[in-house]
């Protein structure tokens, strides 16, 4: 089985310079138990599908790390709504450069986009309820492809006062981002380069932006699981880093506080609180986090940090996971070495690898030969198996025109590229096997994104039945099967 290679633990001493990655050392050397953060992986890997990356950081050093094979450490993520947590950091650099002011009304910031005849409720709305998604809104404002977000915004109905409502609202976060442009001249990507991910060595981040060229503040910043990491030891360091203060102290404070109640369920990590755009946590931990399992979660009373990027549903489980194996394992002074437990930690973050399909079938007599599609909604023409000399099949889809060629490792990740659906073509891995008798099953992981999609070709006589199924979405993740005649 092909796998990635993950950076072994080693003992580093001095901090990390400016723009380098962490330092590493041992669990053991940082009070960490090996048994027990390999028990957290273990249970990951088998309960949980699927993790992406997890990497431990513990009195700033990271002592454990490993990458789901095709994902690797030097390959960025979508973070999604965890995109927040670096919106809310770029307003409160705004608010301490004299720029933005949380107290600032939206109608007063954006006067050309606002209502003629705003309610008392909008005209009340503050910078500050968009921080604490309290804008007071029953129903998130939608983002319109032919109308400017922030005007679109502005004319939702404002039914509850700012700050009485919870409301967890993504064009919120888009108007954080436009604020901080119109105070700044300054995309929030643009902007928060200098002041925080050159200081902090996030290199090449990319974010998407609005079609009016505004970040989208709420999803789309793309970075490293270690760049992650760095965000929140940065945190935990009240927003100092490498003795210099990056993030006002009294920001970190105010945005990692309890801002508003949302919710009273104990066992619930939706409803311990929210603040600057970062959920409060059980354990007196706090934390950004994105839809299918993106994670920065900070420990204070641990002193630790842990990144996670998944392609997850249930949510809810890696937290409990984090709580019931990794908390326990800290403990408040280093501890004896533990060379046998490190060694099979080690091992096994090195080997971690997303499930490939079982070679359990028979394999239909087909390879080379075409099967067309009528016309549909996916825009799918046709599809044909073509096997290698070393026992890899490359998948030929014709979709939309555009005819593709996806090689599939068998046992192991093909790298290359994709597209699927709205999946536009992009850095993929793909494996495939036949599964069961006639049908081979196709997994494609667009390695940048927490989506992976299955393809089930299921042949019988001149006929194939393609079933496509996503691992995590929006919506609904299994597509109608399309039936493909043999040319």
């Amino acid at each position: 089985m092909r796998i990635l290679s993950v950076i072994a633990a080693v003992v580093l001493a001095a901090a990390p310079a400016a723009g380098a990655d962490l330092p590493r050392s041992s669990p053991e050397e940082q009070g960490v138990s090996s048994p027990a953060v390999l028990e957290f992986v273990q249970a990951a890997d088998k309960n949980i599908d699927s993790l992406h990356s997890f990497m431990l950081v513990r009195h700033g050093r990271v002592v454990a790390e490993g990458w789901w094979s095709p994902y690797a450490a030097q390959t960025r993520h979508q973070l999604y709504s965890l995109s927040k947590s670096f919106t809310s950091t770029a307003v409160g650099l705004a608010v301490a450069e004299g720029k933005l002011s949380v107290d600032d009304e939206l109608v007063k910031l954006f006067p050309e986009d606002a209502p003629k005849d705003p309610g008392n409720n909008l005209k009340a709305m503050r910078v500050s309820d968009l921080l604490r998604m309290n804008t007071g809104h029953q129903t998130e404002p939608p983002r319109k492809p032919d109308e400017p977000w922030t005007k679109t915004f502005l004319a939702h109905p404002v039914p509850f006062k700012p700050g009485s409502h919870f409301l967890y609202n993504t064009s919120a976060t888009y108007m954080q981002s436009a604020a901080v442009q119109k105070a700044t001249g300054q995309t929030v990507l643009d902007y928060l380069r200098p002041r925080l991910f050159e200081p902090l060595g996030i290199e090449n981040p990319t974010w998407e932006a609005s079609p009016q060229g505004i970040t989208t503040g709420g999803y789309g910043l793309s970075v490293r699981t270690e760049d992650i990491a760095k965000f929140g030891q940065l945190y935990l360091q009240k927003g100092k880093w490498n003795g210099k203060q990056l993030v006002p102290e009294a920001w970190v404070a105010a945005a990692t506080a309890r801002q508003t109640s949302n919710g009273s369920n104990p066992k619930s990590d939706w409803d311990q609180g929210y603040g600057y755009q970062f959920w409060r946590c059980q354990n007196g931990a706090y934390r950004g986090d994105g839809a299918f399992g993106q994670y920065c979660v900070v420990l204070p009373e641990q002193d630790a940090v842990i990144a996670i990027t998944a392609g997850v549903r249930d949510l809810q489980a890696v937290l409990n996971l984090v709580w019931d194996k990794l908390l326990p394992g800290m403990n408040g002074s280093q501890l004896p070495p533990n060379d046998e437990a490190r060694a099979k930690l080690v091992s096994t973050l090195k080997g971690l690898s997303l499930k490939t399909p079982p070679g359990t079938g028979r394999p239909a007599a087909v390879q080379g030969k075409k099967f067309t599609f009528p016309a549909n909604d996916r825009k799918l023409e046709s599809v044909a198996l073509e096997e290698g000399k070393d026992g890899d099949t490359t998948l030929v889809i014709k979709a939309d025109g555009t005819e593709r060629r996806i090689a599939c490792g068998r046992g192991s990740w093909a790298k290359g590229k994709a597209a699927w659906g709205r999946l536009a073509e992009q850095p993929a891995a793909a494996c495939g096997a036949w599964t069961a008798d006639d049908t081979f099953t196709a997994k494609v992981c667009f390695v940048e994104t927490p989506f992976v999609v299955t393809l089930r070709l299921a042949f019988a006589g001149d006929e194939v039945r393609v079933e496509p199924e996503m691992n995590v979405g929006f919506g609904p993740t299994k597509d109608a099967p399309l039936i493909g005649k043999k040319e």
